[in-house]
């Protein structure tokens, strides 16, 4: 047995995965180069030599769950991790002129997969399960509580940073009679919204939210956060501040980590999100400090480990439709996306926050909705 081999058993007995096993989170190994590669390459290696077809798992989900819990993210890096950090640390990967690069790479590659994939919504963001039985109906119940958080009435006038495809502008107009103005850095969502548009109470921009300077009632911000940078978090703050009126509310939804980060996990800023990183509520409070106050924090995080298991089913269902187009690499990048995140949530190593934040505090007290 090699030593590579030796060690990468060593490292996955002790999170009771097995190679070659017959449990479902046990990975087969289809080609022996797997064990150095994993070692040397870590968080990159694994989900690269899983789009190559080295390895297969029957459960993803669980196996990285055992991962975590075994903290064997932590253990073994390998050397794209090290370059990542070097590369965040001396640039900013997320400025203006590289905002929309994102865009470009992830939420245009298509709205065919999309639609096939997201509810009836188009809502690319957790759901709130606390008690909906089906995704349609999660998405919803998330929309509401956050039109209710905001406190709105017809007539007011409310942004949304990271729009995506219009699920909460299109919600908070017809349910709530606000009028809402979106911005993206996806054009593909820009175009989705224009030809779905009802009525003249949602406009949606292709923007970064540095160019805003408008003020509005209430601002919302859904997935987008995440995006920021750590070297953009105060300025990101400072643009809310500015556009927010003085009784106003901003609601921030955003998945957020457990410690506080200055790169993202490797494989995913190759191949999914591009210079993209979860902030930690550290960070996050440093960013808001003497520009908010913070009304009510609620995790749902958990709930993201039922919402992307819905969309890998969702996923798999269509994928028939979809081959032809995307092909089979494709497949398992995007089978692991899905599967390795809800992994990632499930062992809890993920939050969900839904933060209300006042420029000067609510006058008595913020009456938190559940």
């Amino acid at each position: 047995m090699s030593f590579f081999k030796q060690k990468v058993e060593e490292l996955l007995n002790s999170a009771g995965i097995s190679i070659n096993g017959s449990k479902p989170w046990d990975i087969q190994v289809n080609n022996s180069k797997l064990y150095r590669r994993l070692l040397l390459q870590g968080a990159l290696g694994l989900g690269e030599s899983y789009m190559d077809g080295w390895w297969d798992c029957q459960r993803i989900d669980m196996m990285v769950d055992r991962l975590i819990r075994a903290n064997l993210h932590e253990r073994v890096k390998g050397v794209s991790a090290f370059i990542n950090l070097m590369v965040a640390s001396t640039m900013n990967l997320q400025s203006k002129t590289r905002a929309f690069i994102v865009g470009q790479k992830h939420y245009d590659i298509g709205n065919d997969l999309y639609g096939a994939m997201l509810d009836e919504g188009m809502n690319y963001s957790c759901a709130y399960w606390q008690r909906a039985q089906d995704l349609n109906q999660a998405q919803v119940d998330k929309l509401d509580l956050c039109c209710r958080k905001l406190k709105l009435r017809p007539g007011m006038k409310v942004l949304d940073i990271g729009c995506g495809w219009g699920g909460f502008a299109f919600y908070a107009a017809a349910n709530y009679g606000a009028s809402v103005h979106g911005i993206t850095i996806s054009q593909e969502q820009v175009d989705y919204c224009n030809e779905h548009q009802i009525g003249n109470n949602v406009t949606v921009d292709l923007k970064d939210y540095r160019s805003l300077h408008e003020e509005y009632d209430a601002i919302i911000s859904i997935g987008m956060f995440e995006h920021v940078g750590y070297k953009n978090y105060r300025q990101y703050m400072e643009v809310v501040h500015r556009c927010l009126k003085p009784d106003g509310l901003f609601l921030l939804h955003s998945i957020g980590g457990n410690k506080s980060v200055h790169s993202g996990d490797p494989w995913t800023e190759k191949y999914i999100f591009t210079n993209s990183m979860l902030p930690s509520i550290k960070q996050t409070s440093k960013a808001s400090e003497g520009l908010f106050v913070w009304e009510d924090v609620q995790n749902f995080g958990a709930y993201y480990d039922k919402t992307l298991m819905a969309w890998y089913d969702n996923f798999r269902k269509a994928w028939p439709a979809l081959e032809n187009k995307y092909g089979y690499r494709f497949y398992r990048m995007w089978a692991y996306y899905l599967l390795s995140c809800a992994g990632s949530f499930r062992s809890r190593k993920n939050q969900l926050w839904q933060i209300v934040l006042a420029k000067g505090g609510v006058d008595g007290v913020y009456q938190a909705e559940r």
